[in-house]
């Protein structure tokens, strides 16, 4: 069936409809979370709510992040990629003679919220924002009508273990601290709590007859893992089954799916990670406890979503509401081979409890490498796009193949709401956006991307075009991997395709000579992404945001 006709009578109808007849669009990013942590996508942890809305919506296998928090933050936001947007590194680092890395949103974007609030929406955010509020760009003056926002993640209890910058929310401005009755009464999971919050601003946009635009920012399951204990004791000893076989069998439940192709190999256990079965029966014990805390924050995360569709329904919304739900980048192996467990009980307020390596490599299963890499395990994230009235029956349950990237999110929010991207926004002119509108491939037809998808984090470094993949690791060599035949990078192809490789790098080094890429001058990283010295030592103390 062509779906080509449907597209532009979907458009046409959008854009003649007044605005409070426009689709509401409801983007949902978790922080930290794998390519294979839902149920949808492989995993063993059930996640029915997430499922349901893949059931009845588009799930995408080769959708891409940038390897890590603000940059994907500030290429969901503006369209484009990260150092064009100002944010080509974390916010807590402000280079003043770099192009692209100045800890904050720049005047040359323009956000979601700005483009969607100019053309009639409500627009609200609740949860991490994370893009350089310490450096003036806050998101009450970046084009969100009403917020409950944190400044960097990682809260989860009202009062908890965590850096002071952690113990705020911010009410529409206001810093509040994260103990007071005006987040949230008793003895809240922030999950939850900001929940509470994206369901009183639905309420708002439901007043003010406007449609909306709401960004519902997870901080789960980033570290330090936290969790209600009740929660973590549904998967306590679930997991003495060890990362071994469950790789296996995600692997499995990934090829009976369609997610993977079963050509694609199993990425091999990496070195620093230890056979399941050489364990002592107290480290078998410890991981399983490590694993359950996470196992726990992504239940939770799946029981907000419930929460979010039961509320969609209950206000007439759901059928005009397209949901998208991502990661931001792939699973973290930050905290090394063992992990971090401290505090009693673990997974609670004080305690400080980060996954490791090892589960890592499951989250991200079947593919390498993890969060801050450019490799897949990097850089894949799942997409699940689901709206009841925009997407065809005939899809529904499908799966889209096509490459696609966080730049791409913000031309599909002007497609579906037919709002106009800006080339200039409060006196300055603003960057082309950079990415193509998904909805062409959400019914089925090709998306005609042009130019290949680009990536530099840390010195880490890819192009993707068609079925190619151009890789390098930060201090390594260029790697080539034709991704229809080998999507796990096993086979590096560089030297068969010496002229293909060639004319990749010349696009890579045109497009980052073309988008404020700074060289990457900073800290080298070993394989699970700690902080390592010069000299190859790791530092006492990673860095881990």
């Amino acid at each position: 069936m062509n779906f080509l006709p449907i597209a532009c009578l979907l458009l046409a109808l959008t854009l003649s409809l007044p605005a409070a007849d426009r689709p509401n669009v409801l983007v949902i990013l978790v922080d930290d979370m794998g390519f294979s942590d839902l149920g949808c996508y492989g995993s063993e942890i059930p996640t029915p709510n997430l499922d349901a809305l893949a059931q009845g919506g588009v799930r995408f296998t080769q959708f891409y992040n940038t390897a890590r928090c603000s940059t994907t933050r500030a290429s969901l936001m503006t369209g484009l990629y990260p150092h064009q947007a100002g944010m080509g590194y974390l916010d807590g680092l402000k280079l003043p003679e770099s192009k692209g890395t100045h800890a904050k949103l720049e005047d040359r974007c323009v956000t979601m919220a700005e483009v969607l609030g100019g053309a009639g929406y409500h627009t609200s955010v609740v949860g991490k924002w994370h893009l350089g509020q310490q450096n003036g760009s806050v998101p009450w003056e970046r084009g969100f009508q009403r917020t409950a926002t944190t400044q960097f993640g990682e809260l989860y209890f009202p009062k908890e273990r965590s850096k002071d910058a952690c113990k705020w929310v911010y009410l529409d401005g206001r810093k509040v601290a994260a103990d007071s009755p005006e987040v949230g009464s008793g003895e809240w999971y922030s999950t939850f709590m900001f929940t509470d919050w994206a369901l009183k601003f639905l309420d708002d946009a439901k007043a003010s007859g406007k449609p909306f635009f709401q960004y519902f920012a997870h901080g789960a399951p980033h570290f330090p893992l936290k969790a209600p204990q009740d929660v973590i004791a549904k998967y306590r000893g679930k997991y003495k089954m060890g990362w071994d076989k469950l790789r296996e069998a995600r692997h499995q439940k990934q090829i009976e799916l369609g997610i993977v192709d079963a050509k694609w190999p199993l990425s091999p256990r990496p070195k620093d990670v230890p056979a399941w079965d050489s364990l002592s029966e107290e480290d078998k014990d410890r991981y399983d406890h490590l694993m359950a805390i996470y196992a726990a924050m992504l239940d939770c995360v799946d029981q907000s979503v419930g929460r979010m569709i039961a509320g969609l329904k209950e206000r007439g919304m759901y059928g005009n509401t397209l949901i998208l739900f991502m990661s931001d980048n792939g699973g973290n192996a930050e905290g090394g081979p063992r992990g971090i467990s401290e505090g009693e009980p673990l997974g609670g307020p004080e305690s400080h409890v980060f996954l490791g390596m090892t589960w890592a490599t499951l989250n991200n299963t079947p593919f390498r490498r993890y969060k801050h890499f450019t490799h897949e395990g990097g850089i894949s994230s799942p997409l699940i796009a689901h709206w009841p009235a925009g997407i065809p029956a005939a899809r529904h349950g499908k799966l889209e193949h096509q490459p696609s990237h966080l730049i791409d999110i913000m031309t599909t929010a002007c497609d579906v709401s037919g709002a106009i991207y800006p080339s200039e926004f409060k006196g300055h002119a603003i960057l082309p956006a950079e990415g193509l509108s998904l909805m062409p491939a959400i019914l089925g037809e090709p998306l005609h991307r042009v130019k290949p998808i680009f990536w530099m984090h840390e010195g880490n470094r890819a192009a993707r075009t068609g079925p190619w993949k151009l890789v390098k690791k930060f201090k390594g060599p260029w790697e080539l991997y034709n991704i229809d035949e080998d999507r796990t990078e096993q086979n590096d192809i560089i030297t068969k395709f010496p002229a293909m490789s060639q004319h990749l790098i010349r696009q890579w080094e045109d497009w980052a000579a073309t988008t404020y890429v700074d060289e990457w001058i900073g800290q080298v990283r070993n394989d699970w992404g700690d902080e390592i010295r010069a000299d190859g030592a790791k530092k006492k103390k990673a860095k881990a945001n």
